[in-house]
């Protein structure tokens, strides 16, 4: 029976544990969101040897996006 009483307290402990460390990890990654890269599983990229080169945009690539103007202070200041 002690050693019933015993497992029983382990494991819901245990899963108590498992909640609170999820829960952190949550707050944590809610957080810091803004400054976290996306992580890419299971796409083409992610397959590629660590050796391979980066590809940089060309000019006309760079000429194709619009410039990204916004005002991060917007909700202080009115815009012009």
């Amino acid at each position: 029976m002690d050693q019933s009483a015993v497992f029983l307290a382990g494991s819901i402990l245990t899963a108590l544990g498992f909640v609170v460390v999820i829960l952190a990890i949550v707050i944590v990654n809610n957080v810091l969101h803004k400054y976290w890269k996306p992580v890419r599983i299971f796409t083409s990229d992610s397959w590629a040897p660590f050796n391979v080169h980066a590809r940089y945009a060309t000019e006309e690539e760079l000429n194709r996006i619009a410039p990204n103007l916004e005002n991060t202070d917007s909700k202080d200041k009115p815009r012009k």
